[in-house]
């Protein structure tokens, strides 16, 4: 289970103390009921009618939060991983009281706090099926995913991912969003134009674990975008941005391959179940795309060949111990990259061939490290392209057969 990274909380005051001592104390822990109950009462005061109700001139003192109120929310935010505290939140409706917050204040902090306490409370199985199972609260938090404070979208998105991953509810939130298509653009917007890591893995995760649970709804988000709309005015069809999934997720991919592994391995994951559809595999079938594949087999083989020389023999383990990481995460990448490669030659087409070879995207050497890694386990697939090679350019077909001789091509 995902649970949320919480900020540090602040020293315990003396009265604080004093109130724990005697016996206000919340389930097993040391934390005082008094004071919670005073912090969820300030957070009241904050949304209600008469704090709300302003005019233009202090609308930009309700997007900062007051530092006190800060520091108190944040610690509530550390208790939050703790189940009695939990169990105890939930039975104050502290959820309601964080709903309120999430649709009436505009201050981006507050309601990244706030989606982070029931991100950490959906994190125990009884909570996570009473804030799902609660309608109202359910289509707050899905509105969170348009907010512009990528905090709160990192913290929506790992609440969504909690959620989804729990047997008992997943299918509601399933239900929710796809009867929300802004949630759609509103992903495909986050992948194709975030450069917050953190967010896009997230969120890859998010949409990883949708595709995964719901072939339909992987199906309508691959025709997203394929058509523009019949009643889409002319003029208005160059100020909407229409998404694609592949294009987002790929540049999603492109963003997050040098920062982060297992982030890319997500993506590539994603880009895999879109080959288990038809409409998915005629969506990805790129030449640029496959050149791009192979390209990441070719720097997976200069990685696994580097030489390994450590001077330091106190450095020596700890090495050893990254390379390993590193190689985990690498064959996982392999994997899912040839599975995805495998796929996508087996809808190759001779025009496609023939353009592939034009363009450079299917040159012997590219094709030998494609063979190499391919054989022997997608050995029928590449047998298959290799026929459809002999009828664009026999001379480079037959020089890759000769270099693997495994091969049984039938001419």
């Amino acid at each position: 289970m995902d649970r949320n990274p919480s900020p540090p909380p602040p020293a315990r005051e003396e009265d604080d103390e004093a109130e724990v001592a005697g016996g206000d104390c919340i389930g097993s822990t040391v934390y005082s009921k008094h004071w919670l109950f005073g912090v969820l009462s300030g957070l009241i005061q904050i949304v209600s009618p008469e704090n709300t109700k302003s005019s233009s001139d202090d609308e930009e003192q309700q997007m900062e939060l007051d530092e006190e109120m800060e520091n108190e929310i944040c610690r509530v935010w550390d208790m939050s991983m703790d189940e009695d505290v939990a169990l105890f939140l939930q039975e104050f409706n502290a959820p309601d009281i964080f709903m309120g917050v999430l649709a009436k204040s505009k201050c981006p902090r507050l309601r990244e706090i706030c989606v982070g306490i029931l991100g950490n409370m959906a994190c125990f199985q009884e909570i996570c099926v009473s804030i799902s199972n609660d309608k109202n609260l359910g289509q707050v938090l899905l509105t969170c995913l348009y907010d512009s404070d990528p905090p709160t979208l990192l913290e929506t998105s790992r609440l969504l991912l909690t959620c989804l991953s729990q047997t008992e509810v997943a299918s509601v939130w399933v239900e929710r969003i796809q009867e929300h298509p802004a949630i759609y653009d509103s992903i495909c917007f986050i992948m194709s134009s975030s450069t917050n890591v953190d967010l896009l893995v997230k969120v890859g995760e998010v949409v990883d674990k949708l595709f995964d649970l719901d072939e339909k709804l992987m199906l309508e988000w691959i025709r997203n975008g394929a058509v523009q709309p019949l009643d889409q005015p002319q003029e208005d069809s160059e100020e909407q941005r229409v998404f694609r999934i592949v294009p987002c997720v790929l540049e999603a991919a492109k963003q997050v391959r040098s920062e982060n592994l297992e982030g890319l391995d997500v993506y590539m994951h994603i880009l895999q179940l879109l080959t288990t559809v038809d409409d998915g595999i005629q969506a990805i079938v790129d030449l640029p795309l496959i050149d791009s594949l192979i390209r990441v087999l070719q720097h997976m083989e200069h990685c696994q060949k580097k030489p390994e020389n450590s001077t330091e023999s106190d450095t020596e383990e700890t090495k050893k111990s990254d390379l390993t990481q590193d190689d985990f995460h690498l064959k996982i990448l392999k994997d899912i990259s040839c599975e995805f490669l495998s796929n996508i030659f087996q809808v190759l087409t001779k025009e496609t061939v023939a353009e592939g070879l034009k363009e450079g995207q299917l040159s012997k050497q590219k094709c030998s490290c494609a063979f190499q890694n391919l054989l022997p386990f997608y050995s029928p697939v590449v047998e298959d392209f290799l026929k459809i090679l002999y009828e664009v350019d026999k001379t480079l077909a037959g020089d890759l057969e000769e270099s693997f001789p495994s091969l049984k091509v039938q001419t």
